[in-house]
């Protein structure tokens, strides 16, 4: 299982302070929320701030960028020249889903797809064979501290059972991510559902305890 953690949920402040504090508790994938305004109602940080923290931590990271954004064909590119390593874009926002998963994968970054609670899982099989990631969204996006919506699990197996299918007969493997209210006492579950993947926010950074402490709570729940 990879642990994705949310920077949005750090001290945004002290951004690379918490981010260093997460790489060094043995986390490699940064989980980048990127929204616009638009396409959800807030908005969060964009390529100059991802660059500086690209500079701060240095290349070993994975920074996982998720654009809650109505413009990604425009401006991906600007998030891999500021140091992405992956873009997932959602389904609902793109006009050629196709042609925009390849320019990605084109730039030089991985690609992947999100889908809303209220997306079919269809959505995402049309372009399996083009991704190398699929985000479902267990809360609505544009806010934090939302519950999780069980009822993503037959979209989740339905997905793995997809995605096995495409493995077995000599097609790309794709991670299941998931994003939304994942904590260590649901994360175990997720993992029997066939998620791979999973973006944690407050159950990682919190006043509760340092994000080490957390994490290992985490891992003792996937034991």
């Amino acid at each position: 299982m990879i642990i994705a953690p949310s920077v949005l949920t750090a001290n945004l402040a002290d951004l690379a302070t918490d981010c260093r504090e997460a790489l060094d508790a043995g986390l490699d994938w940064l989980h980048l929320d990127i929204m616009d305004g638009n396409f959800v109602p807030n908005l969060t940080f964009g390529p100059p701030v991802i660059r500086s923290l690209r500079e701060a931590l240095g290349p070993d990271a994975v920074f996982d960028a998720h654009l809650m954004v109505e413009n990604a064909e425009a401006s991906f590119q600007d998030y891999i020249n500021a140091g992405c390593n992956h873009i997932s874009v959602h389904v609902e926002a793109v006009k050629h889903l196709h042609r925009l998963l390849t320019a990605i994968r084109e730039a030089g970054a991985t690609a992947g797809v999100v889908l809303n609670p209220g997306t079919p899982v269809e959505a995402a099989l049309e372009v399996l064979s083009e991704v190398d990631l699929v985000l479902i969204m267990s809360v609505n996006p544009g806010f934090g501290g939302q519950s999780f919506i069980p009822n993503v699990e037959a979209k989740i197996r339905r997905l793995a059972e997809a995605i096995s299918k495409q493995v077995a007969e000599g097609g790309r493997p794709v991670q299941i991510q998931v994003d939304g209210g994942v904590k260590a006492h649901n994360i175990a579950m997720l993992q029997d559902w066939g998620v791979s993947n999973c973006v944690v926010g407050s159950g990682l950074f919190n006043d509760r305890a340092d994000v080490a402490t957390n994490l290992a709570e985490i891992h003792a729940a996937l034991q």
